[in-house]
C-alpha cells in the first residue's frame, strides 16, 4: 500500500529513495539503500526478511535480474509482493504479483525506478517519473520529495496516506538525510516541512560525524543561519 521512487545522481553520486503509504511507519521496513550497489524495495505485502535477502544478494555482486528470481523462487508468497531493484550502472528488474491490491505498478528509467500499489490509477507512477526527470538540476534529496509530492498530487491512494520516509547517501558509509513522519494526518506535506529546515544542515551534520572537533554545537549552527530550533518554532 505505497508508492516509491529509487534513484540515483551520476553528476553527485547520491542515491536513496522517497516514499509514501497508507500504513505507519513506511520508512523502517521495506526499501534500502544497498552501498556501492544499488537500490531495492519489497514492498505491496513487504516483508523485511525479504529485504535483507535481497541486500545480501545485491552485496554479493548479483545484478538485479538475478537477485529477484532468487527472491521470487524462495519465497512461497511471491504473488503478493511488489519489488524494484536498480543497481548504480541503470540495470533493473521489477515485479508486481498478482494477488498486489490494485493499481499497482511501475515506470522504469534509467536512473530511477517509480512504483507503487493500491493508487487511483497509473498517474501516480508516471507524474513521479516525470517529475523526477524535470528536476534534473536539483539535489537528489529535493528530486525525490518533489516526486513523491507529485505522486500524491496525482491522486495517491484513495484512503489517502499515513506515513512517509526521505533517505539518501552520498560518499559515506552514513545518509547524509534519513527523515521519516511515521505518522500524520498528511505525510508528504509534513515530511517537506521537516526537510526544508534540515537541508541547510546537511554539510553540518556531514562534517560533525567526520570530525566532531569541526563544528560548534547545534543550536550555534542553527543561530549562525537565522534558522528555528525545529521546523514547527
Amino acid at each position: 500500500m505505497t508508492f516509491t521512487i529509487l534513484g540515483f545522481c551520476k553528476r553527485t553520486g547520491k542515491a536513496g529513495f522517497c516514499q509514501t503509504t497508507s500504513t505507519p511507519a513506511v520508512g523502517w521496513r521495506c526499501t534500502d539503500v544497498v552501498l556501492h550497489r544499488g537500490l531495492v524495495t519489497v514492498q505491496a505485502h513487504g516483508d523485511y526478511r525479504q529485504l535483507l535477502i535481497a541486500k545480501r544478494l545485491m552485496e554479493l555482486g548479483l545484478g538485479p535480474a538475478k537477485v529477484l528470481k532468487d527472491l521470487q523462487e524462495g519465497d512461497k508468497f511471491a504473488e503478493y509482493r511488489q519489488i524494484a531493484i536498480l543497481d548504480f550502472r541503470g540495470n533493473s528488474a521489477v515485479f508486481t504479483g498478482s494477488k498486489a491490491y490494485k493499481w499497482a505498478g511501475e515506470v522504469v528509467g534509467e536512473d530511477h525506478i517509480t512504483t507503487g500499489n493500491v493508487l487511483v490509477g497509473e498517474q501516480v507512477v508516471k507524474s513521479m517519473s516525470e517529475a523526477f526527470k524535470k528536476s534534473e538540476g536539483d539535489e537528489l534529496e529535493e528530486r525525490l520529495l518533489k516526486a513523491v509530492e507529485a505522486g500524491r498530487d496525482a491522486g495517491g491512494q484513495p484512503d489517502g496516506q499515513t506515513s512517509s520516509a526521505l533517505v539518501v547517501y552520498e560518499k559515506e558509509e552514513f545518509p547524509i538525510v534519513n527523515l521519516r513522519v511515521d505518522a500524520a494526518l498528511e505525510p508528504v506535506g509534513e515530511l517537506r516541512k521537516v526537510f526544508n529546515w534540515f537541508k541547510p544542515l546537511i554539510p553540518y551534520y556531514v562534517a560533525r560525524t567526520n570530525d566532531p572537533s569541526s563544528v560548534p554545537r547545534f543550536r550555534a549552527v542553527l543561530s549562525e543561519k537565522g534558522l528555528p530550533q525545529n521546523p514547527y518554532a
